[in-house]
């Protein structure tokens, strides 16, 4: 089976495709931007990721979101249940960790299928 990596540097890949299943890179918004504004940032890079890899978000397996600060759970939680919509929900894990810089809040992986 091939792989597939899309927008690839010399540390990592943004996307790797490998038998029907998309694996996305830690997705970020704008430094310094509140919690809201960078969790919709990302799932637009999210959807573009998914799109350019043959798929979209009703195909996530399972997405890992992480918080820089739990009191931002609420804030990510209203905008990725507006994108989701209700259906196809993935699994999911949220937790609190110290990510790259300060200036981020938000940062999430998914994994897709490609159908």
């Amino acid at each position: 089976m091939s792989i597939e990596r899309l927008h690839s540097g010399p540390r990592m890949s943004q996307a790797v495709i490998h038998g029907g299943i998309v694996y996305l890179a830690g997705q970020v918004g704008a430094p310094g931007e509140d919690a809201t504004a960078q969790t919709r940032a990302i799932l637009a890079s999210i959807d573009e990721l998914l799109a350019e890899a043959g798929t979209d978000r009703s195909h996530l397996l399972t997405a890992m979101i992480w918080l820089a600060d739990m009191a931002d759970f609420a804030a990510m939680n209203v905008v990725w249940e507006e994108w989701i919509g209700g259906t196809n929900a993935p699994t999911r894990a949220t937790g609190e960790v110290r990510l790259a810089t300060p200036d981020y809040r938000v940062e999430i992986i998914v994994t897709a299928a490609r159908p």
